[in-house]
């Protein structure tokens, strides 16, 4: 075998009983098992979770690669981020200075910043220069608890530049530990001197059959396709015509919706059968009641709200109407953070989720707004051995403490190999 975690003072399961997400009523409390062990395979699958005894008898023949002692320390699932934008050339650092005196999002995008300030930056970028930078991200949300990541594409808004970005994506994919979920996103903008409806044919009649193509070929393997509904970008219609081109070459649909108005796009992503819809600021009580019906993830981003002064998303709402409520970063040059940790800290502070549900939404939820949640989001027999451990006798630490996860973390772990250790918290206490 590959690894064994013993002593656990606590943990945490998150869902112990094969649910493929967790809904308002199973977040009441958490699966923690006290004073457990926990087996990882050499195929890098969980092989026995349970006390500590009982794992000892049971694996008392056993040889392992690595035993970590974890007495006093929490175990839990691999953080998954379900919404990032991290390849890309061009901070946007000049903005928040105009953020901050009062300039609205849309009001700097029409000042040809925002997206498209970006987007000028990534398009002369080289491949090298945008992977290695990228790089650099992921190993930050590595350190930070993500060991499953969305990643877009989105700032070429023109076919070169966006497979360019899926290119640099893919290399990511097959050279780096974290797990990865890829995103094509080429309908982020309007690009300039395009109408919406002539960058709606584009996608449709030379974007997706060009991925098509890759795909078969084996070159790029796209997860999803996502679409930035909003007035002023793509409407309605022409978001329902990239999704459903998308849909029909095999993309999970898992877009942009009701951020900065209400568009009903919770209502068509329900009817689309869509996976996940993220932002949802502006929902409607219809398109929450769509979502939760049709079993389509909401993935609430409470850094964007944080940072643009936005209405927070109802998370409430969502979870008292049944909604499968996940949560993603939004990292971009519009929201740079990388931490998982100190997103759920702001669901909790800023959107009244609880700890349980906050967790859940970072897990095996936010894995289901991915596909994911056969493999990933919980620690259960078969699943990837995905896990962070943490020097702390309580998981609410990992919550609770804003910004301290750098002390806090000890060990990131993916498929049972130990991809980050932090020797720091050897000879610190995280209190």
């Amino acid at each position: 075998h590959r690894l064994l975690l013993e002593n656990a003072q606590q943990l945490v399961l998150v869902c112990g009983r094969g649910e493929r997400y967790l809904r308002r009523e199973g977040s009441g409390s958490l699966a923690v098992l006290r004073s457990a062990s926990l087996v990882v395979g050499l195929d890098g699958c969980i092989k026995a979770v349970g006390q500590a005894d009982d794992i000892h008898n049971q694996f008392s023949e056993a040889t392992f690669e690595r035993i970590i002692d974890c007495s006093g320390k929490c175990v839990l699932p691999g953080l998954v981020d379900a919404h990032t934008h991290p390849v890309w050339a061009g901070d946007r650092v000049h903005e928040f200075a105009m953020k901050l005196a009062g300039a609205s999002y849309m009001e700097i995008h029409q000042a040809g910043g925002g997206i498209h300030f970006t987007v000028e930056h990534t398009r002369k970028a080289t491949e090298e220069e945008l992977f290695n930078t990228f790089k650099h991200r992921l190993e930050r949300m590595l350190r930070a608890g993500s060991t499953l990541v969305e990643c877009k594409s989105g700032y070429g808004l023109n076919l070169e530049t966006e497979l360019k970005m899926l290119r640099v994506i893919q290399r990511a994919k097959q050279s780096m530990d974290i797990g990865i979920s890829s995103t094509y996103c080429g309908a982020h903008s309007v690009p300039k001197g395009k109408t919406a409806t002539e960058a709606t044919d584009d996608i449709i009649n030379n974007h997706l059959p060009k991925l098509k193509e890759l795909k078969l070929s084996g070159e790029i393997h796209v997860n999803n396709i996502d679409v930035f509904c909003e007035k002023g970008v793509f409407d309605l219609e022409s978001t329902r015509r990239i999704l459903q081109a998308g849909k029909e070459i095999g993309l999970h649909i898992n877009f942009h919706g009701d951020e900065l108005h209400p568009m009903k796009s919770a209502e068509l992503g329900a009817e689309l059968g869509a996976q996940a819809i993220s932002h949802l600021e502006e929902v409607s009580d219809e398109g929450i009641v769509a979502m939760a019906r049709a079993e389509c993830a909401a993935v609430l981003l409470p850094t964007t709200a944080y940072m643009l002064r936005l209405k927070q998303p109802r998370a409430r709402k969502m979870l008292e109407e049944g909604v499968i409520v996940a949560l993603g970063s939004d990292f971009n040059p519009n929201a740079y953070c990388f931490s998982m940790p100190m997103v759920m800290h702001l669901a909790c502070v800023n959107m009244k989720m609880s700890m349980n549900e906050a967790l859940a939404a970072a897990t095996i939820n936010a894995a289901y707004a991915l596909g994911k949640s056969d493999t990933h989001g919980s620690l259960e027999i078969g699943k990837q051995g995905d896990l962070v451990i943490i020097n702390s006798s309580r998981w609410e630490h990992l919550i609770y403490q804003f910004g301290g996860h750098e002390a806090l973390i000890n060990y990131v772990i993916v498929k049972g190999k130990v991809v980050y250790q932090n020797d720091k918290c050897e000879t610190m206490s995280s209190y």
